[in-house]
């Protein structure tokens, strides 16, 4: 059961992989034939802006591609899930942003790299949202004002921590 589980991992990260280069290889081919056959655009912020997100398809197909055994063609790793939250999830808005600024200017000209400016704002809310995360983890919540250690804690009080801790104090 677990080998079908690999395999179907591995076709489902070969697919993927292989759709975002065939999609990579479409708006960048048809950047630049916009720019040489029709406007030029600016390839400075072309090739800087894009950076992130040929480093973004390297990544991923580093940690995502499966690995075959060249002798026996069996399955030696599945790779990484593309289709997981987080990260990766990021990975791949950070591509697809990118391509969507790539067809802006375009159609529109190099202001359209203004779009773009939407990956890193969304990193810096991401970023924002985690902290405040790890600040509950970590007990920076503090206690209401007006309330110390000891109240609350009365007889008929559950006790904290999650449900087996609570029934094991019971």
């Amino acid at each position: 059961m677990a080998q079908k589980a690999r395999k179907d991992r591995a076709k489902a990260n070969a697919a993927a992989l292989n759709n975002l280069h065939v999609g990579a290889l479409a708006v960048n081919a048809l950047f630049l034939l916009a720019h040489f056959l029709l406007r030029p655009r600016s390839l400075l912020a072309w090739f800087l802006l894009s950076l992130p997100s040929f480093l973004c398809q390297f990544v991923l197909e580093k940690s995502g591609r499966p690995v075959y055994d060249p002798a026996t063609k069996a399955l030696k790793s599945a790779g990484e899930d593309l289709a997981a939250q987080g990260l990766t999830e990021y990975m791949f808005d950070v591509v697809w942003v990118t391509w969507f600024a790539d067809v802006l200017v375009i159609l529109f000209g190099n202001w359209a790299w203004v779009v773009w400016t939407v990956v890193p704002a969304y990193g810096l809310y991401k970023g924002y949202g985690m902290m405040g995360a790890a600040k509950g983890m970590m007990g920076g919540g503090g206690m209401p004002a007006g309330m110390d250690a000891g109240a609350g804690a009365g007889a008929g009080a559950a006790p904290a921590g999650n449900r087996k801790q609570r029934r094991m104090a019971a």
